[in-house]
C-alpha cells in the first residue's frame, strides 16, 4: 500500500521561524538605508538652524558677538574631541548601539539647550555637538560595512542627506519661530526628527546578529595611524574644506552686503550657494567611487573653491552668482569627497571608523579657527583682502593634501 501524505513526517526545524523571517527583513540593505537616511537628515539640523536665529538668541540673554559666535563654534569643535571616544565606543558596543546612543544624546542636547539661561544654552550645545560627533566617526564604517561594493555611492547618499538636513533647517527656523511664538520653540522643535530617526534606527539594532563586544580580530587598531602620511593627508584635506565651508557659510552675505549689494539680493545668493551643494555632495562621491584615483577629483573641486573665492577677491558684484555656485559646488562636492576617501582608502570598516575618528579630530579642530580667524582678519585690517588671501592660501594647502590622498592606496588593520 502506498505511504500517505498524512504519514510523512514534517520537520518543523526546516521552517524558519516568525522570529527570524522578521530579523531578514530588518537586516535587509533598504532597511538600513531608510535607517541611514534619517540618522544623516539630523547630523547638521540642530546646528545650522541656530544661525537665522542668533540675533534672537543673543538678545534674549544679552550676549556679546563673541559669545554668540561660541553657540556654533561649541558643536564644531565638539565634533574634533569627542571624536576619538566615538571609535573606542565602536569597538566596544558596536555602530549600531552608538548611533542609537547618539540620537538619543542629541535629542536631548537640543531640548537642554532652549531651557531658562545660558547655562543650559551653552551646555545643550556641548551635547548635541557630541552628539553629532558619534554619528560623524560612526557613519563611514557602516556604509563600508553594509553597502562594501556602493561604499562611495552610499556616502554621496547621506552626505547629500545631511546637506539637505542642514538647508532645510536653515531655511525653515524663522518660519518654525513664527510658528511657535519665539525661538525656543524653533530650535526644540528639531528634537522630533531626532527623536523620529532613533525609532527608524531601532530595527538595526534587533537585526544585528553581531556580538554585543566584537572580536578581538575586528577591534585591532591600526598600528601607527598618527603616523602615516595618508591618514594625516586625509585629516588635512578634510579639515580645510570644512574651514573653507564653514567660513563662507557664516562670512558670505556680508562680505557681498559690505560691497553695495542689498540684503535680499546677498541672501538669495547664498540661497543658490547652498541649493548647488546638495547634487555636488551627491555626484562627486559617486564618481570617486568609479575612478582608479581621485586626484582629478580634488583638483575639480579645490579650483573651483579657489575660483569663487578669487572672484570675491577682484570683482564680488560683478558675477556673484557665478562665485556663489563655484563656492556652492567646492563646499557640497568638497566635503563629500572627503567622506568618500576616508572609505575608498579603508580596508575594512574597523579601518573606516579609526580613519574617520582621526579626520574628524583634525579637520574638525582646523576648521573651527576658520570663521574666528576670517574675522579677527577683516576687523584688524578693515576688509576683505587678507581675509579671503587667506582663504586662497588654504586652498593650496587643501590641494597638496587632497592630491596625496587621493592616491589609489588602501590601509588595512
Amino acid at each position: 500500500m502506498s505511504r500517505s501524505v498524512l504519514d510523512t513526517p514534517v520537520s518543523y526545524a526546516s521552517a524558519p521561524s516568525a522570529a527570524s523571517r522578521l530579523t531578514r527583513v530588518l537586516a535587509h540593505p533598504a532597511t538600513a538605508l531608510v535607517g541611514i537616511l534619517l540618522v544623516s537628515l539630523n547630523m547638521r539640523a540642530a546646528v545650522s538652524a541656530v544661525s537665522p536665529l542668533l540675533g534672537d538668541v543673543s538678545d534674549h540673554y544679552g550676549l556679546s558677538a563673541t559669545a554668540g559666535g561660541l553657540l556654533t563654534t561649541i558643536p564644531v569643535l565638539m565634533m574634533g574631541s569627542v571624536a576619538p571616544l566615538a571609535a573606542r565606543l565602536n569597538r566596544r558596543i558596536g555602530p549600531e548601539r552608538v548611533v542609537a546612543l547618539a540620537l538619543l544624546t542629541l535629542a536631548a542636547g537640543i531640548v537642554l539647550r532652549v531651557l531658562p539661561g545660558t547655562s543650559a544654552l551653552f551646555a545643550g550645545s556641548l551635547v548635541l555637538g557630541a552628539a553629532i560627533a558619534l554619528l560623524n566617526v560612526t557613519m563611514p564604517g557602516l556604509v563600508k560595512r553594509d553597502f562594501p561594493e556602493r561604499a562611495a555611492a552610499m556616502t554621496g547618499v547621506y552626505t547629500t542627506s545631511m546637506i539637505v538636513g542642514a538647508t532645510l533647517a536653515a531655511a525653515l527656523s524663522v518660519p518654525l519661530e513664527h510658528a511657535f511664538g519665539g525661538w525656543a520653540g524653533s530650535m526644540a522643535s528639531w528634537s522630533v526628527p531626532a527623536a523620529f530617526a532613533f525609532l527608524a534606527w531601532l530595527p538595526q539594532l534587533t537585526a544585528t546578529k553581531r556580538p554585543r563586544t566584537a572580536p578581538s580580530g575586528t577591534a585591532a587598531r591600526i598600528p601607527g595611524l598618527w603616523r602615516h602620511p595618508l591618514a594625516w593627508q586625509l585629516a588635512v584635506f578634510m579639515g580645510i574644506q570644512s574651514l573653507l565651508s564653514y567660513t563662507l557659510i557664516a562670512w558670505l552675505p556680508t562680505i557681498l552686503t559690505t560691497q553695495g549689494m542689498d540684503r535680499g539680493t546677498a541672501g538669495a545668493v547664498f540661497a543658490v550657494s547652498s541649493l548647488v551643494q546638495i547634487p555636488a555632495a551627491f555626484f562627486v562621491p559617486l564618481t570617486a567611487g568609479r575612478t582608479n584615483n581621485q586626484r582629478a577629483l580634488v583638483a575639480l573641486m579645490v579650483g573651483s573653491m579657489a575660483t569663487g573665492v578669487a572672484g570675491l577677491l577682484v570683482a564680488p558684484t560683478a558675477a556673484p552668482w557665478l562665485w556663489a555656485i563655484l563656492i556652492g559646488i567646492a563646499q557640497g562636492g568638497g566635503f563629500g569627497l572627503a567622506m568618500a576617501m576616508i572609505v575608498l582608502r579603508s580596508g575594512s570598516a574597523q579601518v573606516a571608523a579609526q580613519l574617520s575618528g582621526m579626520s574628524q579630530l583634525v579637520g574638525y579642530f582646523i576648521a573651527a579657527v576658520g570663521p574666528v580667524g576670517f574675522g579677527a582678519l577683516h576687523q584688524t585690517t578693515g576688509g576683505w583682502v587678507l581675509p579671503l588671501g587667506m582663504l586662497l592660501g588654504c586652498c593650496a594647502i587643501g590641494l597638496t593634501a587632497g592630491l596625496g590622498a587621493g592616491r589609489k592606496l588602501v590601509l588595512s588593520s
